[in-house]
């Protein structure tokens, strides 16, 4: 019963990463399309910020920013995003933990190398809780 259990509490986790990762390339991807200037005209942003470009580099960030502020409307979504993210966590942590059950004795530097980028991953979603708590 506990392992069907378990089993359903995967695929949650599992679901919720999937919407997460979806939202994340979705507003991506928004933002490399729906660059237009007042005209409606298609604005290709400056390949880089180097000397003559910088003004209009640094505009072009802060209008894919706004875009994307203006989709992910964190100040009424704040809970929401914070129990993905609450959840992503324990996901990660639950992967941690079998991954560290599991690893293999004579060759254990793939199973090292996955848990160092399991942490990194949990400092992001750390950063990213830090973030939409001072929105």
């Amino acid at each position: 019963m506990s392992h069907s259990l378990s089993n359903v509490h995967s695929l949650i986790y599992f679901m919720v990463g999937c919407i997460l990762f979806y939202l994340v390339w979705k507003f991506m991807t928004m933002t490399k399309e729906g660059m237009t200037d007042a005209s409606g005209n298609a604005v290709t942003p400056p390949a880089n910020g180097i000397a003559g470009n910088a003004a209009s580099y640094g505009a072009s960030i802060k209008s894919a920013t706004i875009k994307l502020q203006d989709a992910l409307l964190i100040s009424k979504y704040r809970t929401d995003y914070e129990t993905v993210i609450l959840n992503m966590d324990d996901y990660v942590n639950n992967e941690m933990l079998q991954l560290v059950l599991s690893v293999d004795t004579k060759n254990p530097a793939n199973t090292l190398t996955k848990l160092a980028q399991m942490y990194q991953a949990k400092a992001a979603l750390n950063d990213v809780m830090n973030f939409i708590d001072k929105q």
